[in-house]
């Protein structure tokens, strides 16, 4: 005796929902911010590594300098982001997949995603709001430095 699996779309498959296709939406999200990711991340490490004395130029100074630049925050503000998210549906996607108890799925996609924006929300006060100055007090010898 065998079985037969029906074919898709037939009467006996499910509707299909009405609406956006969130999954769709969360694939097509994951390959462009994978491709602009590559570009962020390496163009993070060409400066970082390859350029000036290399290594050896990365201390306090130098970060506070490239975090003094508008250019330099919204690119770490844009990797920090697209990354968070990227990560963020991709343990989604696995939660989905390995999880099947619907209460367990549901509380671990939440957990997921208010510690990604928590995540994303700190980093970005780091990045606009870094003070390199914060606790030099009048009598230290940076205070020429930092007026």
């Amino acid at each position: 005796m065998s079985t037969t699996i029906a074919a898709p779309r037939t009467p006996h498959s499910a509707p299909r929902r009405k609406g956006p296709n969130l999954e769709k939406w969360g694939w097509m999200y994951m390959r462009v911010s994978g491709v602009l990711l590559v570009v962020l991340i390496f163009g993070h490490l060409f400066v970082n590594l390859l350029t000036g004395d290399g290594i050896h130029q990365i201390d306090f100074a130098f970060v506070a300098g490239k975090l003094a630049s508008p250019f330099w925050q919204w690119w770490d503000f844009l990797m920090l982001t697209l990354a968070m998210i990227h990560g963020a549906n991709g343990m989604r996607t696995i939660v989905n997949d390995y999880v099947t108890h619907g209460g367990t799925r549901r509380t671990l996609v939440w957990a997921i995603w208010i510690v990604s924006v928590f995540l994303i929300v700190l980093g970005t006060l780091v990045v606009f709001t870094f003070d390199p100055c914060l606790g030099v007090t009048p009598d230290s010898v940076l205070w020429d430095r930092c007026q």
